[in-house]
C-alpha cells in the first residue's frame, strides 16, 4: 500500500521577497570589501592597510574570497523558495535551514559585541568613513530575521506536505 503525499505548496510571496532581500543585503559590504581590495581609498590609510589586513598581499586574496564566499552563502535562500529545485531530503534541507538561520543569529550577537567593544576603536580615519561603512555593513544585520522566515516558511511548507 502507498500513501499519496500531497504536492509541495509553492512558498509565499512574502518568503520569495525575503530570500531575494538576503541575496541583496550582502552586496553593499561585498562591494565596499572589493574596492578596499582595489586601492579604492575607503577611510583606511596605507600603514593600516598593510599593517592589519595586508593588503597588497595575500589580504586582497581573503578580502575578495569573503566577498564572493558571503554573496554564494546570501544566494542559498534563493532554493528554499524555489520552485524548479526539489531536493531528495527536504527534511534535511529544513534541518540545513534552521542550523544556518541559527549560526547566522549567534554570529550577529557576536558581531554587535564586536563592533561595540572591539570595533570602537577603528582604524577608519574620519566619520564620513564611519558611516559609509555603517551603511554598507549595516544591511548584513537584517540577514538572521530574513533567513529564519524562509527557514520558517520552507519547512512549513513541507511539514505540511508529509502530513496525513
Amino acid at each position: 500500500m502507498t500513501t499519496a503525499t500531497a504536492p509541495i505548496p509553492a512558498a509565499p510571496v512574502w518568503a520569495r521577497r525575503a530570500a531575494h532581500a538576503i541575496a541583496l543585503c550582502a552586496v553593499p559590504s561585498g562591494l565596499w570589501r572589493i574596492a578596499m581590495a582595489s586601492g579604492v581609498y575607503v577611510g583606511y590609510s596605507d600603514q593600516v592597510l598593510r599593517d592589519v589586513f595586508d593588503i597588497p598581499g595575500w589580504g586582497v586574496a581573503y578580502v575578495v574570497g569573503l566577498s564572493v564566499f558571503t554573496e554564494l552563502a546570501a544566494l542559498f535562500p534563493l532554493l528554499l523558495v524555489s520552485d524548479r529545485w526539489r531536493p531528495l531530503r527536504p527534511r534535511a534541507l529544513a534541518a540545513l535551514a534552521w542550523t544556518a538561520s541559527g549560526i547566522l543569529v549567534l554570529v550577529t550577537l557576536w558581531q554587535f559585541v564586536v563592533a561595540f567593544t572591539v570595533e570602537s576603536r577603528t582604524y577608519l580615519s574620519s566619520g564620513t568613513a564611519q558611516t559609509v561603512w555603517g551603511f554598507t555593513f549595516a544591511p548584513l544585520f537584517a540577514i538572521p530575521v530574513l533567513m529564519t522566515a524562509v527557514a520558517w516558511s520552507y519547512a512549513k511548507r513541507h511539514r505540511a506536505r508529509t502530513r496525513p
